[in-house]
């Protein structure tokens, strides 16, 4: 049986680039869908957790930089921009924005490929990585325990999902929403709840929090560099 690397997402509203994309990548042992557009991708990644998005910068309705700046932290998924070659200003943005690549057009399928593959090799070093300390707090998620001060705390299911993601991605901010769909809750006064607990259990003083700190108006990050 044919064992496949990764679930990719090509985002372009040119059908011939998105069905060459498509084949190639099929050929090099990807599961590849398409989307013709910013709308109809992010309908797609509500069904699928893709490991990595080809986005096409100039697309009609949403631009591939919208779609970034209004999804990135919803998704948390690795981002390939395709740009044309006299838009250095779009690249820069969309670096900037949150893309962590880009590839101007036209370029060759095995430099797209070799692209894809580094990116993907480092998020799976940081995806392994299930054992960290900071402070007097050590976190193993492989045993979901906890050791502070001495003391072994246990963690849940639900808790050691928010740790994988935060753990994974330091300073990053992290949406009410976002978190609410990793461990399935959508009131936000639940998910208040599921941070107050965790704060419980690796803050000194939970209520002038460290760590795992409140951004206003936008949600939860975890500092620990």
């Amino acid at each position: 049986m044919k064992e496949f690397e990764s679930h990719i997402l090509v985002v372009d509203d040119d059908k011939g680039i998105r069905e060459l994309v498509k084949e190639y990548l099929d050929q090099n042992n990807f599961i590849t869908s398409t989307a013709k557009n910013a709308d109809d991708a992010i309908e797609k990644t509500k069904i699928i957790k893709f490991d990595l998005i080809i986005l096409d910068i100039m697309m009609p309705g949403k631009s591939g930089l919208e779609f970034i700046k209004e999804n990135k932290n919803l998704l948390d998924t690795p981002i390939i921009l395709l740009t044309a070659k006299g838009e250095p200003t779009d690249r820069i943005e969309g670096l900037e924005t949150g893309a962590d690549d880009y590839l101007a057009k036209p370029f060759e399928p095995k430099e797209l490929i070799l692209r894809i593959r580094n990116i993907l090799n480092k998020t799976n070093v940081i995806k392994h990585k299930r054992e960290v300390e900071f402070g007097n707090v050590k976190i193993n998620l492989n045993k979901m325990l906890i050791s502070k001060n001495n003391k072994q705390i246990k963690i849940n299911n639900t808790e050691k999902q928010i740790f994988e993601k935060m753990l994974n991605a330091p300073g990053k901010v992290f949406s009410r929403e976002s978190i609410g769909r990793l461990i399935k809750i959508d009131k936000e006064r639940s998910i208040d709840v599921v941070i107050t607990r965790l704060r419980k259990k690796i803050e000194d003083n939970p209520k002038n929090p460290q760590y795992l700190q409140t951004i206003r108006g936008e949600g939860y990050v975890l500092w620990i560099e």
